[in-house]
């Protein structure tokens, strides 16, 4: 047990903490994740961008989705650029570690891809906040596996890339990135369940009246 610290502990003197890519990605890491519950909440509480588009809720969740998909893009590209800054380690290195990485991204990528698959871009991008709601929750595959399967998605790619390049550094921002994922989940899911309790509640309310009027 000892020895196994002792190797963790070597790995993380592999960080060379002085790169300021290595800061830039872990803003970036967390930048995403507030932003689009700032704007989604705001959007929400009064429809700023659905009023840009002209009333069109169903185009302006799709520019709100393009403008997440693009920030994802320059954060991986702003991790992969951190990576590279970053000395790598023998133990993160050999044919072991690299199925590993290849098996990581595969699940990953398969999680985010078949969560979106399954919530189609306003399901995935949150169109509830834009009064865009799904008829049933979707319990299928990867929601059987994982209630956040965008999330832990994105983690094991995360990871996986880390492992590629065997640079130490990759662990310490897919250990950030799961933090940051775990904070935003706290935030989005009270949320989300809070516009689908109200949304319930005026249909109740609607059939109430309506047997009423009968």
């Amino acid at each position: 047990m000892p020895l196994v610290v002792q190797d963790v502990a070597d790995l993380f003197n592999f960080v060379d903490y002085s790169k300021q890519s290595l800061a830039i990605s872990a803003a970036a890491i967390a930048f995403n994740p507030t932003f689009w519950n700032i704007v989604a909440r705001r959007e929400y509480r009064t429809k700023f961008l659905t009023r840009a588009f002209g009333g069109n809720a169903q185009v302006a969740c799709y520019f709100l989705a393009a403008t997440i998909f693009g920030l994802g893009l320059f954060r991986d590209f702003l991790y992969e650029r951190a990576l590279r800054d970053q000395p790598s380690h023998p133990l993160l290195e050999g044919t072991n570690v690299n199925y590993a990485a290849y098996a990581l991204l595969g699940l990953g990528n398969l999680f985010v891809i078949s969560s979106t698959l399954r919530l189609g871009i306003t399901g995935t991008f949150l169109g509830d906040y834009f009064g865009i709601l799904m008829d049933n929750i979707v319990t299928g595959f990867p929601f059987n596996v994982t209630s956040a399967p965008m999330y832990y998605g994105s983690t094991m790619c995360f990871l996986g890339t880390a492992l590629l390049y065997g640079k130490p550094a990759g662990l310490l921002l897919t250990a950030w990135v799961f933090f940051v994922y775990l904070v935003a989940i706290q935030f989005e899911n009270p949320f989300t369940a809070a516009i689908y309790a109200k949304r319930d509640r005026e249909r109740a309310k609607a059939a109430g009246t309506g047997k009423k009027e009968l």
